[in-house]
């Protein structure tokens, strides 16, 4: 068990160095000076020679290859460097802009699983195959509707026409109804979709004529053995959409104007802020690691025939 820990842990480690070069060496191939485009500005009355300080300050004027190193350097103790749009530390903009995002990330992969676990059971406990397909559809239906088309929709509906929940004012948990659920229906879909069909493939098995045979109930079988064997895939692919939640809470917080990581990343991508955008994409490889790092060592835990893989 200690070896497939550290094993995994490796991984996720040479992810993250993966994840932040590719995210460095894009960054610094895009077109533009976005110094430039912050202190040009004649009304802020700089001379060629202050900008060129002002690059200096951000690159320190060494080669690129030493900037890396000094930026994943910094990165390795915590500190992000200082935006280019503010000129404030990023880890201050991102502790602003992060216990929005954690709620509404939070919020809505929690009603996503709620949503994929009824639809896959609901389909498994009826008896009715009209009812079974209807259900087994809805999937298809949630992954292909745009995110921001649904949250307009959702505005239009639940707010303009019905003023059953509030956009502008209201409490805080009223103003989360309608982005915590334009984010949880689309990543709803591919657990969904999973885990309806690990439960199938789980009632194929010798094992449930079996538990029938000994009198349990149609239900019993569901939930006491075939949800159990059915969670493993389920979990892997939940793993998977959680990493996605930052790039969802983008089009999500900039539709419903929510100040987040996903209106923090708009505005830096609009004024080319590369050291927030790079800090942001750091982030959403952090969880999205971790994440998928917890999962695969909750695999030994759930199924004990694991506990001997290397």
């Amino acid at each position: 068990m200690t070896r497939y820990v550290l094993f995994r842990a490796g991984q996720a480690v040479l992810v993250l160095w993966a994840a932040f070069t590719a995210a460095y060496v894009l960054l610094r191939l895009l077109p533009g000076d976005s110094i430039l485009i912050k202190f040009q500005n004649p009304e802020l009355g700089l001379s060629p020679q202050q900008i060129a300080e002002i690059r200096a300050h951000y690159d320190g004027g060494a080669s690129a290859l030493a900037t890396y190193l000094d930026t994943l350097s910094g990165f390795l103790r915590g500190s992000l460097g200082y935006s280019i749009d503010t000129g404030t530390p990023v880890t201050e903009r991102l502790a602003e802009a992060l216990p929005e995002t954690a709620k509404l990330a939070s919020a809505g992969f929690g009603l996503a699983v709620l949503i994929a676990v009824a639809i896959a059971f609901g389909a498994a406990s009826s008896r009715s195959s009209w009812i079974r397909g209807a259900l087994l559809s809805v999937p298809a239906l949630f992954v292909s509707v745009p995110v921001f088309w649904l949250g307009i929709l959702l505005i239009q509906v639940f707010s303009f026409r019905l003023g059953l929940v509030p956009v502008i004012g209201g409490s805080a948990a009223q103003q989360l109804i309608l982005p915590v659920l334009t984010l949880a229906v689309p990543i709803s879909a591919p657990i969904a979709q999973v885990l309806a069909r690990a439960v199938d493939q789980v009632r194929a098995q010798p094992f449930v004529p079996v538990v029938a045979a000994k009198g349990a109930s149609r239900q019993w079988i569901l939930w006491r053995h075939v949800a159990r064997n059915a969670t493993l895939p389920a979990l892997t692919m939940a793993g998977l959409v959680f990493g996605e939640l930052i790039a969802g809470s983008v089009v999500t917080e900039t539709v419903f104007g929510r100040n987040g990581i996903g209106r923090l990343t708009e505005q830096a991508v609009n004024a080319q802020d590369t050291p927030v955008m790079l800090a942001v994409v750091v982030l959403a490889a952090v969880v999205f690691v971790l994440v998928n790092l917890v999962v695969d060592l909750l695999y030994p835990v759930l199924d004990p025939r694991l506990k001997a893989a290397p």
